[in-house]
């Protein structure tokens, strides 16, 4: 599933895993993580398959494949290059879902000391993160951040069962549901988006055979491991850093493979070290992404912002406890990462000649096809037409915002940690010390003076650096 929707232009792995996640409301906990991390790993993978055989991306994160691999397309070695790509997706997020199993034990160790005063100090630099960290302005970056935690008041009070803001609507008096959001800041907003663009025909350039996706063992041995290890460790890296995403993974890996290569002048003419790199890289992002949000609550991108949700739908609030509360189920889901990205070179040698094919299936069957699973699929959650109204409100706000530059994923973590950031605020004031308690606590001031950091580097020195770098 997550392979069928990176592979169709439009369709990416956080619209798959928003459509998917009613349906994770009548799993049980592992076959709910393992679906979604299964999900997770094929929809960055399958960007790769269109950004091949037709020049489009499936995925921004495959925009760096699609340079190399149309040009070998084109020279009439499209299978080889999905070949090579699956090869490299599967090996660097095997690689990155390994770094992510020996990083996130450490963090146990850093868990126990955080209590509510900390927690909030937490929260307040990951909404600075999520915030500061996406593309454009930073005052819409924090506007948008600012309407998330605004949605999240509308209900009941966290400490006290009293209903406010709900504006005399009796259906309000339960707040907007996590579903209905997720529904409408991702699936609903993007259909309307692509309502903008014309609509185009998705045509195969040759006919494939299974065999002609497997490379050559010379070719292989002649590109050598360690391309593959740098870009997995790059990509890891990036994937840590919150709001690096696959897309970044994959642009710097790349360019490192050019910089490092005996011959950088081939780069561009259709060379597998170009798809290697780059692939490589996007999917041991997957690895990377998981650790801040697991280990402190902090998203990388949309993808892991809506596996925040799947988490808290399972009873599991991501932060510092998690790992210790919850090390069974976190073990389990690295297995499935794992064995996910394991199983990605078997499935496109398999499956790809149909995946190919069903993307040339009309974009605007497909797209009314998503939009009656996600209502439907609002409903059911909860069986409340009100909430599907709702999803329906968040998609036309969602729509709007991004056609004047508004990034959504803030309104996601705003709406999301809104509720644990009044809660742990008003529990730390509860002990009787006052604000001071921020600052008197050692974890908590550093957490606080590092919220203010990051926004003076990326608010204010960001802007003047790319202000002199485009008059350079």
């Amino acid at each position: 599933m997550g392979i069928f929707f990176g592979s169709v232009p439009g369709l990416t792995a956080t619209l798959a895993i928003a459509l998917l996640l009613p349906f994770t409301f009548t799993m049980k906990t592992i076959p709910a993580l393992v679906t979604i991390m299964g999900i997770y790993a094929g929809g960055i993978f399958g960007g790769c398959l269109t950004a091949i055989t037709i020049n489009i991306p499936g995925a921004p994160a495959s925009t760096m494949t699609m340079i190399e691999g149309y040009e070998m397309m084109k020279k009439g070695k499209g299978a080889s290059a999905i070949g090579h790509a699956a090869i490299a997706s599967g090996i660097g997020g095997m690689i990155g879902a390994l770094i992510l199993m020996f990083v996130a034990p450490q963090m146990m160790k850093v868990a126990l000391a955080f209590k509510s005063p900390e927690r909030f100090s937490l929260i307040v630099v990951a909404l600075i993160m999520v915030a500061t960290v996406t593309r454009g302005s930073l005052l819409k970056g924090i506007i948008s951040t600012l309407i998330g935690l605004a949605i999240a008041t509308i209900g009941l009070d966290p400490l006290i069962p009293t209903p406010r803001f709900h504006f005399g609507i009796p259906y309000l008096m339960r707040g907007v549901g996590l579903l209905p959001a997720v529904t409408g800041l991702f699936a609903i907003s993007e259909l309307l988006r692509q309502m903008e663009f014309k609509q185009w025909d998705i045509k195969l350039a040759q006919k494939i055979k299974i065999s002609d996706f497997i490379p050559s063992w010379s070719e292989i041995k002649k590109i050598g491991p360690f391309l593959y290890l740098k870009s997995a460790v790059i990509g890891n890296f990036v994937g840590i850093l919150p709001g690096g995403g696959a897309s970044m993974a994959a642009f710097m890996a790349y360019g490192e493979a050019k910089r490092s290569s005996r011959y950088p002048e081939k780069f561009g003419t259709g060379i597998p070290e170009g798809i290697i790199a780059a692939e490589s890289a996007n999917n041991a992002m997957c690895g990377g992404a998981l650790v801040p949000l697991l280990s402190l609550g902090i998203p990388g991108d949309a993808v892991t912002a809506i596996i925040f949700g799947v988490l808290l739908i399972q009873g599991m609030i991501p932060g510092p406890q998690l790992i210790v509360e919850h090390s069974g189920l976190i073990g389990t889901m690295f297995a499935a990462l794992f064995t996910a990205q394991m199983l990605i070179p078997l499935v496109t040698f398999l499956l790809t000649p149909v995946y190919l094919r069903i993307t040339n299936l009309n974009r605007g069957l497909i797209f009314s096809f998503i939009a009656v699973i996600a209502l439907v699929g609002t409903y059911v959650a909860e069986f409340s037409a009100f909430q599907m109204g709702l999803a329906v409100v968040m998609g036309v706000l969602a729509y709007f915002m991004q056609r004047a530059g508004y990034p959504i994923v803030p309104v996601l973590m705003g709406f999301i940690l809104g509720p644990y950031l009044e809660l742990f605020f008003r529990r730390s004031l509860t002990l009787g010390k006052g604000v001071a308690i921020f600052f008197t606590s050692p974890i908590s001031a550093v957490l606080l003076l590092l919220a203010g950091l990051f926004l003076y580097i990326l608010g204010v020195k960001r802007p003047h650096l790319e202000e002199n770098n485009s008059k350079s």
